[in-house]
């Protein structure tokens, strides 16, 4: 079991890195540009399922190897970064997408047909797994919180990353809501919705090439 006073010196670490703008938030603010509050309160949940899959990795020691690994490390950022183009280039493709019912995007607040959770969930999902920087900053950060006496490291570790998963669907939540607030002034305006999908789906693609283009040590 975890004391109280490792897991306050492993918040206060990880604070750092969910309260920080970064890949995760662009993500989000994207898909909130896109869907509104509804798809992207989804999208966080999503996205901090797959830290929680990085955790699970790095307890079964899994995370140590892909992070250790050149090859593993290029090939997950390289796939993640070409998922993200092609929702950005979707989102950008189908901007005009069901605004020809002026009530309905007044309605929806500009979502033409709203954004399945199961897809949300999925798409956001993949986007988490696929974020290497998580899983070398757990495989890095979350042993080093393991206490021998406290029981299995394993078992700690995975605690950490729940931990460590809903802080940042805290944090996450909190730029998803503003994000889509600050959208809300567009859904009587198809034009001005087209405009915000297009930047959701631009800010997508773009932090999909940021991905493939980072170095292994950034």
């Amino acid at each position: 079991m975890i004391t109280g006073e490792t897991l306050l010196a492993f918040v206060a670490v990880s604070s750092a890195l969910v309260a920080l703008p970064g890949p995760s938030v662009l993500f989000i603010v994207g898909r909130a540009l896109q869907h509104g509050r509804r798809g992207a309160l989804l999208s966080v949940v999503g996205n901090a399922g797959g830290f929680v899959v990085h955790a699970v990795a790095v307890a079964a020691g899994i995370g140590a190897l892909v992070a250790a690994s050149a090859t593993a490390f290029t090939v997950l950022k390289i796939a993640g970064g070409i998922y993200l183009v092609f929702l950005g280039v979707q989102a950008i493709r189908h901007r005009h997408d069901g605004l020809t019912d002026p009530g309905a995007v007044k309605a929806e607040g500009g979502s033409p047909r709203a954004l399945s959770a199961r897809r949300a969930l999925a798409e956001s999902f993949t986007v988490g797994v696929a974020n290497p920087k998580t899983l070398v900053f757990m495989v890095a950060v979350l042993p080093q919180f393991v206490v021998a006496t406290s029981g299995p490291a394993w078992s700690q570790i995975l605690m950490l990353g729940l931990v460590f998963a809903l802080m940042a669907v805290l944090v996450d939540s909190v730029w998803a809501l503003a994000a889509a607030r600050a959208r809300g002034w567009v859904a009587s305006s198809p034009r001005r919705v087209a405009h915000v999908r297009a930047a959701g789906g631009g800010m997508l693609a773009a932090l999909g090439v940021v991905l493939m283009a980072s170095r292994r040590a950034a």
